[in-house]
């Protein structure tokens, strides 16, 4: 097949978008499919044998350059207009300006695609790409009215009109995916709150969970003592970072020996620094980001254990990739979490997403209990293994592709 994979957004090593990107593309064309991309910054890194087609927007959220003015020079067009006053009012624009600078590349492309794979745009532009007789998929990872409701609960008083506006794209998202044909999702979670969230027909909805790379493996280096480790956006509410940090300083106050490995960027003066200045922690936090796919495997096989705290996930790539290296688990009982590591003591503890004093105890219990941790670091390993392959969603997502690809045939037979 000739598969065109659209992504508002792509960045390589954090963010579930770009790694599902990456290797979803590259094994459908180990299958002998043939595979073009599409993106807008922060652009993709692609395997040997995928084409990449860079779709240029004027990256406005750039670092280390965020809510940036551009110069008069770079505005080309009104989607470049539109794009900045909607960032100017609060708005986020991404999903609606990539997809329409998609549907016009697409009307010269017509005829040289099978399928069309949109990755978690929902723009108004890929109806218009559909409008074009490409048959249409769409993978949402999840509905980002729960990063919404989130946001707002913890936004300031004087943030939330602000929040409210960032989120605007979700009327067009909720409006657009009443409108596709086939939707693929990582979760039964993320399937539930798609139906609930977005008010979308079950029919249309197949779930197919995400695989973890052969690169993440378990340590043949022995673990560093005392060292916790998390991965993910640091001042992102949803991430439930803070519930973390503030167990983590409790910790500390009997376990001096401790210290947090977070791999993410922090905001230079966001609420996440605030934080570790407030807990007293700063000299035991280390932040670590801009590394490599073998440094992060050397990380996660360096820690005696992991925390993924969030307060809700789609799936959590990052939860499975920890599995894979055999490194056990605390992680929040949200969202689809539960769903990758099962049943609750065997690959993870699991806890109340937000409750500090359940977090800390569990820490507590599998720093104290080494033949524990080693048991669950194995469960977990078999787990991935069993369960999660790239291989297997690429194999499933090209069975997905072939049923849309005949339904759309026997649509356009039937109005003929």
């Amino acid at each position: 097949m000739r598969i065109a994979f659209m992504s508002y957004r792509s960045k390589p090593h954090c963010g579930g978008q770009g790694v599902y990107l990456r290797h979803l593309s590259r094994e459908l064309v180990e299958l002998g499919h043939h595979v073009e991309v599409y993106s807008g910054q922060p652009y993709p890194e692609l395997d040997e044998g995928v084409i990449l087609h860079k779709v240029p927007s004027l990256d406005l959220y750039r670092e280390p350059d965020p809510f940036r003015i551009p110069k008069a020079k770079e505005f080309r067009d009104l989607l470049d207009v539109e794009e900045f006053l909607t960032m100017c009012t609060a708005g986020f624009p991404e999903p609606k300006t990539f997809s329409k600078r998609a549907a016009r590349l697409m009307k010269d492309r017509v005829g040289d695609f099978d399928i069309v794979h949109d990755n978690q745009t929902v723009g108004s532009g890929m109806l218009d790409i559909a409008e074009l007789g490409f048959p249409l998929i769409t993978t949402i990872h999840h509905p980002i009215t729960f990063d919404r409701r989130i946001d707002l609960a913890q936004a300031p008083l004087r943030k939330k009109v602000s929040t409210r506006r960032w989120y605007g794209f979700l009327r067009m998202q909720k409006r657009v995916a009443k409108q596709l044909t086939k939707i693929l999702t990582v979760s039964e979670s993320s399937r539930r709150d798609i139906i609930a969230d977005f008010g979308v027909d079950p029919s249309v909805l197949e779930v197919i969970t995400l695989g973890v790379d052969d690169v993440f493996v378990p340590p043949t280096a022995p673990r560093v003592p005392g060292r916790i480790m998390a991965m993910a956006s640091a001042d992102a509410p949803m991430k439930g970072i803070a519930t973390l940090l503030e167990a983590f300083a409790k910790l500390r106050t009997e376990r001096d020996h401790l210290e947090l490995v977070l791999v993410t960027t922090p905001k230079a003066g966001g609420r996440t620094e605030k934080l570790i200045d407030d807990l007293g922690i700063a000299e035991h936090v280390r932040f670590v980001n801009g590394i490599s796919d073998a440094e992060l495997v050397d990380i996660m096989g360096s820690a005696e254990l992991a925390c993924v705290p969030s307060l809700y996930e789609g799936f959590s790539l990052p939860t499975a990739e920890l599995m894979a290296c055999a490194t056990p688990l605390v992680v929040s009982r949200a969202g689809a979490i539960p769903e990758v590591v099962g049943e609750d003591g065997v690959c993870a503890k699991l806890v109340t997403p937000g409750d500090v004093g359940e977090l800390e105890a569990a820490i507590a219990d599998l720093l104290d209990d080494p033949k524990r941790r080693e048991a669950m670091g194995k469960a977990g390993r078999e787990r991935v293994l069993e369960m999660f392959s790239w291989s297997a969603v690429a194999k499933s997502t090209a069975a997905a592709y072939e049923e849309v690809i005949a339904a759309h045939a026997a649509k356009n037979a039937g109005e003929k």
